[in-house]
């Protein structure tokens, strides 16, 4: 593992690091966020799944995470979003390819050998922060934006156990009923859609919901509002009597603007179950 970057952050370390991932079988960076505490002992962490055309660095650097982060005592990891590079496939639209991943195992040509995002997040990469850092796997939450909620949500309902909580901000909730998430899910794994279920929160939501609590909010002016489908994931929750809080906020659009500024709700939201 290289170390790209150290920085001091509200006490911490901002760092930003590369490594050969055997999933996707070529070079990928992360950032990680280790709060003071960290010193001391293992930490908790909350995962960041970032959306589409993002890098690991977009929300490293806009969502002022670290400063509420550092109150709390909780680490930050950022993932990328794709696997990347010369030999990568890739498309010429900003919503397939290269940064946008979406946190599946890819089966098809092109995108087979290099696109498994599912299990660079869900193993690879937990199992070498763990292994490297001061991180406690036992006590994790997940969120994200956009396809990065999407990811999140799915994660934590195929993973029971595996997160104390999840939340997410306009989450891409129904990708099987939205052009995004039929276009890429077709690529991605092909035209049998009983494998897009599992990475499909509405769906999931009817099948399992998930074993913990949920805070989501969505902007009312968000400029994708009818691709994510936030009604869907909603009335799935109603009728699930999930324990959640879905929240839309009114004026607020799909920025990072928006996201910034309810990231102090869900960081503080994670904590409570991370430490409790």
């Amino acid at each position: 593992m290289e170390t790209v970057s150290e920085n001091t952050c509200f006490g911490g370390v901002q760092g930003v690091y590369k490594h050969a991932s055997e999933a996707c079988k070529c070079d990928m960076t992360f950032g990680l966020f280790l709060p003071a505490e960290a010193k001391d002992g293992p930490v908790p962490v909350l995962w960041y799944l970032s959306g589409l055309t993002c890098t690991h660095e977009n929300a490293m650097t806009k969502t002022g995470a670290q400063g509420w982060a550092a109150e709390q005592g909780i680490a930050l990891v950022f993932p990328d979003t794709s696997p990347r590079g010369d030999g990568v496939a890739d498309h010429d639209d900003y919503d397939l390819g290269q940064g946008a991943g979406f946190y599946v195992n890819a089966t098809q040509k092109p995108w087979a050998p290099h696109f498994n995002m599912w299990d660079y997040v869900a193993q690879e990469l937990p199992a070498l922060l763990t292994g490297k850092f001061a991180i406690d796997g036992e006590r994790q939450g997940i969120t994200g934006h956009s396809m990065g909620g999407h990811g999140a949500l799915t994660l934590a309902m195929n993973l029971p156990g595996r997160f104390r909580s999840v939340s997410a901000f306009a989450p891409i909730s129904n990708p099987t009923g939205s052009d995004w998430g039929r276009k890429q899910l077709s690529a991605y794994l092909g035209d049998d859609e009983s494998n897009w279920a599992r990475h499909d929160s509405t769906l999931m939501m009817r099948e399992t919901g998930f074993d913990g609590p949920i805070l989501i909010d969505t902007g009312t002016h968000d400029q994708f509002i009818k691709l994510l489908r936030p009604e869907a994931l909603a009335e799935a929750m109603a009728a699930r009597r999930q324990q959640a809080v879905n929240r839309l906020q009114p004026g607020y659009d799909h920025s990072y603007f928006f996201v910034s500024s309810f990231m102090e709700d869900h960081v503080t939201f994670h904590a409570e179950h991370l430490w409790s």
